[in-house]
């Protein structure tokens, strides 16, 4: 069974930090690019950055210079650093595994909300 599991969301003033992590399942993590998108209330869904396999990031031009994506493969966890928050930031965030062995190929947590306030 696969398992995606979100942590580290939370509320917090506008300038602050948060650290997301997701914790996945062994049998995919090592195969999968991972990213993380978020949905704000009212908002489409949107990619925020990913991570390959091979470590090679990608931001969405919002979240650049403020975010880091990285990934420890030890601990088959992905983490988000968010830093400089905004409220315009504030939404439910997703961990993503993506694959090109498996069917699915993707795999989402749960979500995670973070609020960033004025």
């Amino acid at each position: 069974q696969v398992q995606m599991v979100e942590s580290g969301g939370g509320l917090v003033q506008a300038g602050g930090s948060l650290r997301l992590s997701c914790a996945a399942s062994g049998s995919i993590f090592s195969i999968s690019d991972m990213g993380w998108y978020r949905q704000a209330p009212g908002s489409q869904h949107e990619l925020v950055a990913t991570v390959t396999s091979g470590g090679s990031t990608n931001y969405a031009d919002s979240v650049k210079g403020r975010f880091t994506i990285s990934r420890d493969n030890a601990k088959n966890t992905v983490y988000l650093q968010m830093n400089s928050l905004k409220p315009e930031d504030t939404a439910v965030y997703y961990c993503n595994a993506h694959n090109y062995i498996l069917s699915p190929r993707d795999y989402w947590g749960q979500g995670t909300q973070v609020t960033v306030s004025s």
